[in-house]
């Protein structure tokens, strides 16, 4: 299965590929990003070889992996995708946690909107001013304070409460993310620590982690209970940043609910920055 997903991963790269990002001419062309014939060339091989690759009839080796991803130029995220598809650790394989200028635009662009980007390894490394006005994320001092799976694991936030639906569909994400990161980084010592810590601790994770439930939705709900007036009910769907390998979290209420209201007075009470860099310690 893996060598089917590798040549599909290899065909949506080329043909996403304009040429003029790689020293080719544009022009009028009838087929979409790069030819088998370029990329073959531009990465040493034949352009059989390429076909072959696409088609699942053949399983690189870890250089051909290397030549494929620098011949088009491929980001971080996408060149680690293309290396464990192909069975291979990364030749860098530890956590990126750079807020690239999407993840910032993002933030800024939806100021009134709690947000947060993590790493793929669940680590908080940017919020919002908005998510700070929910006040809800203590910090009791702990090496891992920043992580979303291990406080949801081994240290539940207090102001964070969830539905056994909402929760079965949290820790399956969490899980599955998780899970998803160590295959792509396996050599990142802090991520192999952090996941043995969770599953020492966690039963259920540690469940998870060997029989993975399926993932329908990467989104669920939550009361977020403010220290100063009512709860407010907010549905958390994650967003993919592709590039960087980085995910946002968008908190929204119902529209025209009261808890729409609710968030937008608790968001105008506590004015701040559109972006706010977490110091923590962790993977990446």
């Amino acid at each position: 299965m893996e060598r089917y997903e590798f040549g599909a991963a290899v065909r949506h790269l080329r043909e996403s590929t304009a040429p003029e990002t790689v020293g080719l001419q544009g022009g009028n062309r009838r087929v979409r990003g790069l030819r088998r014939e370029e990329l073959g060339e531009l990465a040493g091989m034949s352009a059989d070889y390429v076909r072959r690759l696409e088609q699942g009839r053949s399983h690189p080796s870890a250089g051909v992996v290397n030549a494929i991803a620098r011949a088009l130029r491929a980001g971080r995220a996408d060149y680690e995708r293309l290396c464990a598809l192909a069975g291979y650790a990364a030749a860098d394989g530890q956590v990126p946690s750079e807020l690239g200028p999407g993840a910032t635009r993002l933030l800024e662009r939806f100021s009134d909107t709690p947000m947060f980007v993590s790493d793929a390894a669940m680590n908080l490394i940017a919020v919002n001013s908005a998510f700070l006005a929910l006040d809800h994320w203590d910090l009791p001092g702990g090496r891992w304070d920043w992580n979303v799976a291990w406080r949801s694991f081994c240290l539940p936030v207090d102001g964070f409460k969830q539905s056994d639906t909402d929760a079965t569909d949290h820790e399956s994400i969490l899980a599955a993310q998780l899970k998803s990161a160590f295959l792509r980084y396996p050599n990142d010592a802090l991520l192999a620590e952090l996941v043995d810590d969770i599953r020492t601790r966690s039963r259920l994770f540690d469940t998870l982690w060997r029989e993975p439930r399926p993932v329908l939705a990467y989104e669920s709900s939550a009361a977020f209970i403010h220290p100063e007036g009512d709860p407010v009910t907010l549905v958390g769907n994650l967003l993919a940043i592709p590039g960087d390998d980085l995910a946002a979290l968008m908190l929204t209420a119902a529209p025209g609910s009261a808890d729409e209201a609710r968030l937008t007075e608790v968001v105008n009470e506590a004015p701040g920055p559109a972006v706010v860099l977490l110091d923590r310690p962790g993977p990446g």
